[in-house]
């Protein structure tokens, strides 16, 4: 199966940081699926490193309020276009993240707070039907053929 995956989580230097987060966890899925390493931040334009961005009332804005909705957005169309482009079923997306967090992201306020709710690109690969995971819940993952 061809699994579009975080770039971050196999260890490529694309996060806010400029630093990678490598889940070995991820990585060993390579022995039984294809994956395909995508950072929609970068895609969308953004630099690395840059400013953290938290999403709040559908904009996704830094600490000082510069409002990235826009690049997010762009990273978002061009992530899904890849996913189709090699016919990816699955995601494996960072956790939180206002692009690739799924099901839970951070408040906005950058308070460290989480609530419900999906990254810009977490969002638009749902709707295109396919099934997210996070580094979290990758498990559930490896018990699939």
């Amino acid at each position: 199966m061809n699994i579009l995956v975080s770039a971050c989580l196999l260890g490529v230097r694309c996060r806010y940081s400029g630093d990678g987060c490598e889940n070995t966890a991820v990585a060993a899925l390579r022995e039984k699926h294809h994956l395909i390493p995508v950072c929609p931040e970068q895609l969308g334009g953004m630099p690395t490193p840059r400013a953290p961005a938290e999403l709040k009332d559908g904009r996704v804005r830094d600490r000082e309020g510069h409002d990235f909705t826009e690049q997010f957005d762009c990273g978002a169309r061009e992530a899904a276009r890849l996913a189709e482009f090699f016919g990816c079923e699955a995601a494996i997306m960072k956790s939180r993240s206002p692009s690739c967090g799924c099901g839970k992201i951070y408040d906005g306020a950058f308070g460290g707070r989480l609530v419900p709710g999906n990254g810009r690109t977490a969002a638009l690969l749902l709707e295109k039907g396919l099934k997210i995971y996070t580094e979290e819940d990758v498990a559930a993952l490896r018990k699939n053929p």
